[in-house]
C-alpha cells in the first residue's frame, strides 16, 4: 500500500460573503461536521473561537451505532492560527491532551461581495515517525472534507 498524502485539501466556491461563512466556522453551535457524518461535530458546550490558543471540544460519539452516548467521548482542539473572516486552523489536543500532530484548517478568499473560495484541509505532516509507520490511511479522506464543505455551503446559502 502506498503512503498517503500528508496534506489533503478540498475547495469550493460558495455564494456568500466571507464574513457570513466564517461565522459558521467559528461558532461551535453551527460548526460543520468535519467528516460529514456527525461523528466529528464541535460541541455546543464550547464558546465561539476568537483567537490563537482558544480551545473547543469535538464530539467523537458514534450515535448512529448507539455505542457511546452523545457528548461522552470528546477531544479537545486548540486554535493555532486565526485571522478574522479569513483563516482558522487548529490542532487536535490541548491542555489535557498532547497534540496528535495533525492540523485542520479553513482558508477563505473573497472573490466578490457575494462569493468566497473556501479551502478545507487536513495536514498530518507533523505526525511522529513512529505514528506514521502505523498509519496507512489519510486522517480524513478528501470526500469527507468535501461533504463538510457541502454542509457549509448549504448553511451559508440560507
Amino acid at each position: 500500500m502506498s503512503t498517503p498524502a500528508e496534506r489533503i485539501t478540498v475547495s469550493r466556491r460558495i455564494a456568500a460573503p466571507a464574513a457570513k461563512i466564517f461565522s459558521f466556522i467559528i461558532d461551535p453551535d453551527m460548526h460543520v461536521a468535519i467528516d460529514g457524518s456527525g461523528m466529528l461535530l464541535a460541541s455546543p458546550d464550547s464558546e465561539p473561537v476568537a483567537a490563537v490558543g482558544d480551545t473547543f471540544l469535538m464530539n467523537m460519539d458514534r450515535e448512529p451505532l448507539g455505542d457511546i452516548p452523545m457528548g461522552k467521548y470528546q477531544v479537545q482542539n486548540t486554535v493555532t492560527r486565526f485571522e478574522q473572516d479569513r483563516l482558522l486552523e487548529w490542532t487536535i489536543g490541548g491542555v489535557d491532551q498532547e497534540p496528535f500532530g495533525h492540523l485542520y484548517g479553513y482558508t477563505l478568499t473573497p472573490v466578490s461581495a457575494d462569493e468566497t473560495d473556501v479551502e478545507l484541509y487536513c495536514d498530518w505532516t507533523n505526525f511522529s515517525p513512529a505514528l506514521k509507520e502505523r498509519v496507512t490511511w489519510p486522517v480524513v479522506p478528501a470526500h469527507m472534507l468535501e461533504n463538510s464543505l457541502g454542509n457549509l455551503d448549504s448553511l451559508a446559502r440560507r
